[in-house]
């Protein structure tokens, strides 16, 4: 007796299913990068930084970096599987040779060990993806994109306002505790130009020379490089101003959006982001206790 199509295809759903599901660490790493056309380069950070490769997947947590409070998310949501876009390990490459024996790194490795756990940095591919997706999700946060240049997604022509105004704006609208500012509060404002992250003086200071760019904002950037840069040309009467946002406010909704796009690919499995948090916060107004 032959058995119909359609009744063999729902007896295997089920079978499908856990076969999909049955996922390994190193089969859902690859499996996302296989799903970027852009490669990451030969020295790529976006490696696994703790854990067993041959971990069966059974969720994912997206995250601007895993610090410990999330890592402590993620087992309570029975997600195994931390695709943080920063450092787990307090350097860029996660050189562990300064952390041996320092308590912090013993405590969150053993974290990692004992959970079960597995941590792949998704870094160099993610920024690499096209359209970029930090800068992607920033625009859409701020509302900036009728005004993002069609040719250059990293810069802006917005409605005149002022330095101080538009960091007024950016900090509503990032839920951001702490942005910095460089420059004259009352310089008259149409073009800005966009750097998240940690992009270093080679890409902020360029964008700032722009005769069409007033105000970089950017991620973070070291004081005695762009910071020195804007305040020298603030004291030179020259119309520029720099703010800066935070490294983890410029880049969260892009881990945010990263969630997003995994749940394209693993539509079996869980995937959430989870909020690293602002380190920062001002004396007189500590941030509410988790």
């Amino acid at each position: 007796m032959r058995i119909p199509l359609v009744v063999a295809a729902l007896a295997l759903a089920p079978l499908l299913l856990i076969a999909q599901q049955q996922l390994t660490a190193a089969q859902a790493i690859a499996r996302i990068q296989q799903a970027i056309p852009q490669k990451p380069p030969a020295d790529t950070v976006d490696t696994i930084k703790g854990g067993d490769p041959t971990t069966i997947v059974t969720g994912v947590v997206t995250c601007f970096t895993d610090t410990m409070d999330v890592l402590r998310r993620a087992v309570a949501l029975h997600a195994n599987l931390i695709v943080t876009h920063e450092p787990t390990f307090y350097n860029h490459r996660d050189e562990k040779t300064l952390f041996v024996n320092d308590p912090v790194y013993k405590e969150k490795a053993a974290y990692i060990h004992e959970h079960h756990l597995v941590v792949w940095r998704f870094h160099d591919e993610w920024h690499r993806r096209v359209p970029e997706p930090m800068t992607e999700a920033f625009t859409a946060a701020v509302g900036w994109q009728k005004y993002q240049h069609p040719d250059d997604p990293f810069f802006f022509t917005l409605p005149p306002t002022t330095v101080n105004q538009l960091a007024q704006d950016l900090q509503q609208k990032l839920h951001a505790r702490i942005l910095r500012v460089v420059g004259d509060p009352n310089l008259r404002v149409t073009g800005v130009a966009y750097r998240p992250g940690a992009s270093g003086e080679a890409m902020q200071i360029p964008a700032l020379e722009r005769d069409d760019v007033q105000v970089l904002v950017a991620g973070e950037a070291s004081e005695w490089e762009t910071v020195m840069y804007a305040q020298d040309a603030q004291q030179q009467h020259r119309p520029k101003a720099l703010i800066l946002l935070g490294h983890s406010t410029s880049e969260t909704d892009g881990m945010e959006t990263a969630a997003t796009w995994l749940r394209t690919i693993f539509p079996t499995l869980p995937v959430q982001y989870v909020n690293s948090g602002e380190p920062y916060w001002l004396p007189g107004h500590p941030p509410a206790q988790p």
